[in-house]
């Protein structure tokens, strides 16, 4: 897997840890996981948790990563092909998990949102974990960590948090134990989170400038579980239905990027919208 970015070695986390001020602080987790069952190996992308005065914000790194390229091929196009600007997002790598979950501080009531195509559209839920402290301990980088257990989603976790970072959050849905969660993985290692790095954001911003490019992504749409799951499944199985009939047939055999018709363009964004959403062992089992 190529590494699309940089971020700060695990060391002067004291110095960094202010949730108080303006902007946050970002921590990095590389998420190794496997998106079947019985799958040889495992695959691994790198995920970030943003943590703010009032919020914590968890996503795949995938598309932020991509700030600095998208913001040089945004220029240029608007520059020279202006026309062009509208496919820009399509050209971004994919995330593995197009999700993004939020806490609320100090409740931590926790929103679990999704980008479909026209607008972000999301629910609220709470969950209290049971967590079970446990005597273990052990240094992890280079901080000092205690072991915990929960049970969540169908999985059994086992995590290691730190008190010298006195923040009760972690990646994911995860929160509550009395320090940040450095690692934690389920029983049979098939999801781990591990932290690799963290950096201050002085200006905080939820969505990134690569995330913006889609869209309508900052439209909100606030829905039910149960309506927010008809609709994934709908997006799932058919990533683009919203597209159909929007262009012209004559169009559609137009050359439009490089050698690829728009047809064939479209063919291959609904091939890796549709490859996104193939995992076949989610985090959560039930």
């Amino acid at each position: 897997m190529k590494r699309l970015f940089s971020f700060t070695v695990l060391l002067g986390f004291g110095i960094l840890i202010n949730a108080q001020v303006p902007g946050a602080n970002r921590f990095f987790y590389e998420l190794t996981f496997k998106a079947k069952k019985d799958a040889p190996e495992t695959e691994k992308v790198m995920t970030i948790l943003d943590v703010a005065s009032d919020r914590s914000v968890y996503r795949d790194f995938t598309i932020p990563s991509q700030d600095s390229v998208a913001k040089e091929q945004y220029q240029a196009l608007k520059k020279n092909s202006p026309a062009m600007l509208a496919i820009l997002p399509n050209k971004l790598a994919k995330p593995v998990f197009p999700w993004r979950i939020t806490k609320l501080y100090p409740e931590m009531k926790e929103i679990y949102q999704e980008y479909f195509i026209d607008a972000n559209y999301q629910y609220t839920f709470e969950h209290k974990f049971n967590w079970k402290i446990l005597s273990d301990k052990k240094k992890i980088s280079a901080y000092n960590c205690q072991n915990a257990s929960v049970e969540f989603g169908g999985r059994k976790w086992n995590a290691w948090f730190t008190t010298e970072i006195p923040i009760q959050d972690g990646p994911y849905k995860f929160y509550g134990l009395p320090g940040l969660i450095v690692k934690i993985e389920d029983e049979a290692k098939e999801y781990s989170w591990e932290l690799k790095g963290n950096k201050k954001l002085d200006n905080f911003e939820e969505y990134s400038f690569a995330e913006l490019l889609f869209p309508n992504r900052k439209k909100v749409i606030d829905t039910s579980k149960e309506k927010f799951m008809k609709l994934q499944s709908g997006f799932k199985n058919d990533p683009l239905s919203s597209m159909r009939g929007v262009f012209p047939a004559e169009m559609m055999s137009m050359p439009f990027d490089g050698n690829m018709t728009l047809r064939d363009f479209l063919n291959d964004q609904e091939k890796q919208l549709k490859k996104m959403y193939s995992t076949e062992n989610p985090i959560e089992l039930k």
